[in-house]
C-alpha cells in the first residue's frame, strides 16, 4: 500500500528592507530555506526608490513584503519609527502586497559587528531572518 504523501507547504518568498531616509538595505528570502541574503542598498529618495525597488519586485516576484521599524531600547516610537511605518504603507499601497512590520533594533550595529560590506542590505537580511524565525512552522496560512 502506498505511503500518504506529506502535506506540501507551498514556498513563500519575501523582500525584506532596512528603511532609512537617505538609503535602504534589500534582502530577499523564503520559508523552505527559512534564511535570507543581502541583495543591495538603494540610494535614491521618492519616486527614484520606488522605481528601484519595483524591479526587485518584478525581478524577484516575492509573495510579501517585510519593513523593519526601528525602536528606542526601551521600546518607544520616535521619528524614524513613524517613517518606516509609513513607508511600509507606501509599499503596500503601491505594489498591493503584504507588508509585514518587524522591531529591527540593533540590525546595523549586529550586521556591522560581523563585518558587513553592505550593512544596510546585511541589515535588511537580519530583519528578514528574524521575521522568517517567527513564522509558524505549517505557514500556508502566513502572508
Amino acid at each position: 500500500m502506498p505511503e500518504p504523501a506529506a502535506a506540501a507547504v507551498r514556498e513563500r518568498s519575501f523582500l525584506a528592507f532596512d528603511f532609512g531616509t537617505r538609503r535602504v538595505g534589500v534582502a530577499s528570502g523564503n520559508t523552505l530555506l527559512r534564511q535570507a541574503r543581502g541583495l543591495k542598498t538603494i540610494a535614491a529618495e521618492g519616486d527614484a526608490r520606488f522605481d528601484a525597488i519595483a524591479r526587485l519586485i518584478a525581478e524577484w516576484q516575492p509573495d510579501a513584503l517585510v519593513v523593519g521599524v526601528p525602536f528606542h531600547p526601551d521600546g518607544a516610537e520616535h521619528d524614524n519609527t513613524r517613517r518606516a511605518r509609513r513607508f511600509a504603507r507606501q509599499l503596500h499601497g503601491r505594489f498591493r502586497l503584504p507588508v509585514h512590520e518587524v522591531d529591527e533594533r540593533y540590525t546595523t550595529t549586529e550586521a556591522l559587528a560581523a563585518g558587513a560590506r553592505d550593512a544596510d542590505a546585511a541589515a535588511a537580511a537580519l530583519i528578514l531572518e528574524q521575521h522568517l524565525r517567527n513564522l509558524p512552522e505549517d505557514d500556508d496560512a502566513a502572508a
